[in-house]
């Protein structure tokens, strides 16, 4: 089974990228972040007829999570408990049963956290946006001990907004103020990762020079000034049924792209 993230980055500007994609990369599981989108406006009829069950978790303009499945979808939940007053559509989870194992699949678009408040002494502080980026964060490590403990195989894949290490952006210097970079960023993230996660592309591919995420300015693309900042994090039951992993790089050159490129993994379900 073939589970891949991607960052749409809007689905209405971006459905012929997508539905290319999908084509040829096959995935039997698409998550995908940013459809911005109302979940009544989403075009599902041109993935339907692509074999695809379609989920989504909308939101007008902003946001907004899917998953779509060529297996059935079953026990669907939106977002990320710990906060009912969160109105913002960052978390969509649902049961994908294949030939030998059930796997839960959580897709998420954790918030970015720009701008960031900075006190005297120039220390983050935890108010505004990034506040509510931590919080979340928060949440999502309690999400994750509860997947943790339960017997399923589980991945939680999406953008995170966070660039775990130095080696994960081209210009490192350029991201030490950014909520995507800051060591109370990573620091939330590798809490995740310690509870007994594996971060599936690292888990196979080291080194630098690997991205998944390249701005629309300043000739990011041309000159490989990209982050890696969408990632696929596993249980050990479901690190264990991996078989291989990869980013889509080469769909970023393409006309009217995302900004964003699919990373994907392949599970032996």
């Amino acid at each position: 089974m073939k589970i891949a993230t991607f960052n749409i980055n809007g689905i209405k500007a971006r459905i012929t990228a997508l539905t290319d994609w999908l084509d040829e990369a096959q995935p039997d599981v698409a998550l995908l972040q940013e459809i911005k989108s109302v979940d009544e406006a989403f075009p599902r009829e041109l993935l339907e007829d692509r074999g695809y069950n379609v989920e989504t978790h909308g939101q007008k303009g902003f946001n907004g999570v899917a998953i779509l499945s060529k297996l059935p979808l079953e026990d669907v939940t939106r977002g990320l408990p710990g906060d009912e007053t969160d109105e913002q559509a960052r978390w969509i989870e649902a049961t994908v049963v294949g030939d030998h194992h059930a796997l839960r699949i959580c897709g998420l678009y954790l918030p970015n956290g720009n701008p960031v408040e900075f006190d005297a002494e120039g220390a983050p502080l935890r108010s505004g946006k990034y506040g509510y980026k931590l919080d979340w964060m928060d949440r999502l490590h309690a999400r994750a001990q509860a997947l943790m403990a339960a017997e399923m195989p589980a991945l939680m894949a999406g953008d995170y907004n966070i660039i775990p290490q130095a080696e994960d952006a081209a210009r490192p210097a350029a991201w030490e103020k950014d909520a995507l970079f800051l060591p109370q960023s990573r620091d939330a993230f590798r809490r995740i990762l310690n509870l007994g996660f594996t971060e599936a592309f690292r888990a196979r591919v080291r080194g630098p020079g690997h991205y998944s995420f390249w701005d629309y300015q300043a000739g990011a693309w041309d000159r490989n000034n990209g982050i890696r900042i969408d990632h696929l994090l596993m249980t050990p039951a479901c690190a264990d049924l991996m078989t291989d992993v990869g980013i889509d790089r080469d769909i970023r050159g393409r006309d009217k792209p995302s900004d964003h490129v699919p990373v994907w993994a392949e599970l032996a379900l």
